[in-house]
């Protein structure tokens, strides 16, 4: 590991499914992984409904940013995938619970599939 990055693994958040870190910080920022609903003690998906599901990834990204010593509210970007971007209204009410006041920058991209079968996958860039 580089003097210029540190490696970020959260108890928090469900094990990574495949090799890559939870997140890295790097120059005064964390680089979150995407998370998509899991739940960090079982590994089971969370969530029926794309709201449930986006609550459960950004539940996810907050235990990690908690891990790096910072909050999720002092994310910078944030990009939301979804395979059901016709319910993007209601992912939006779900993100707006955890982003009432100067949310961060975000993408919005429909995909085709997600890994385990996900609805909505997230990734984020925190400051530190």
């Amino acid at each position: 590991m580089s003097e210029d990055r540190t490696i970020v693994s959260a108890d928090g958040a469900p094990e990574a499914i495949g090799p890559y870190s939870h997140a890295v910080a790097a120059a005064g920022l964390l680089f979150c992984s995407g998370q998509v609903p899991l739940d960090s003690e079982s590994g089971e998906m969370q969530g029926d409904t794309p709201a449930e599901q986006a609550t459960k990834c950004l539940q996810n990204l907050r235990a990690v940013c908690e891990e790096a010593g910072t909050s999720l509210a002092r994310a910078v970007r944030l990009t939301i995938f979804t395979t059901q971007l016709d319910q993007f209204a209601e992912i939006n009410e779900a993100y707006a619970e955890f982003f009432d006041e100067d949310p961060p920058a975000r993408a919005a991209v429909g995909v085709a599939a997600l890994p385990k079968g996900a609805l909505v996958e997230m990734d984020a860039v925190v400051l530190l």
